[in-house]
């Protein structure tokens, strides 16, 4: 198995597209029954979003994995795109709501350090694939595992710590 050519990864693919997309109906389905409490922090919605758009990124990017006959560069490109979105935009949402909210600076500075860590990972997968080098789908493996952990961390603030 290699990390610059799909085969071998299906298995991998199916099941982190299976586990994105069951955790993102979850966590839906848990934003809408506390979607009053989360609209009363201004901070909140973004972090909603933030958790789902994590989630939809690994969704995409496995999906993408499982496209048959895809070259290396095609799915290298392909990834990179999914992970500049997954990345910039929550970025956007951050910084406005760290000036707009009020909200503690360790707050907002712990919420863009998950972000990071979850998300860059997928940026360096397209680019190594891309450039075929610097170990390719492993760098997915790992974004998964950190996706996953942020959106955990995500829908731990937005359904327990806003009950306290």
């Amino acid at each position: 198995m290699s990390g610059y050519a799909t085969a071998g990864w299906e298995n991998f693919f199916v099941a982190e597209a299976s586990a994105a997309a069951a955790l993102a109906g979850l966590l839906f389905v848990a934003i809408s029954i506390n979607l009053p409490k989360i609209l009363a922090y201004r901070q909140l919605p973004g972090r909603a979003g933030e958790a789902l758009i994590i989630l939809l990124g690994v969704l995409v990017s496995a999906s993408l994995g499982l496209v048959p006959g895809q070259s290396r560069v095609a799915l290298g490109a392909e990834i990179l795109i999914v992970g500049l979105c997954v990345w910039i935009y929550p970025m956007v949402l951050q910084a406005r709501v760290g000036r707009l909210s009020g909200a503690p600076r360790r707050w907002v500075v712990t919420r863009m350090l998950i972000h990071q860590i979850a998300t860059v990972p997928m940026v360096t997968t397209g680019i190594s694939l891309l450039a075929g080098i610097g170990g390719g789908l492993y760098w997915l493996a790992l974004a998964v595992v950190l996706s996953f952990g942020a959106a955990i961390a995500h829908a731990w603030v937005l359904l327990v710590e806003i009950q306290r």
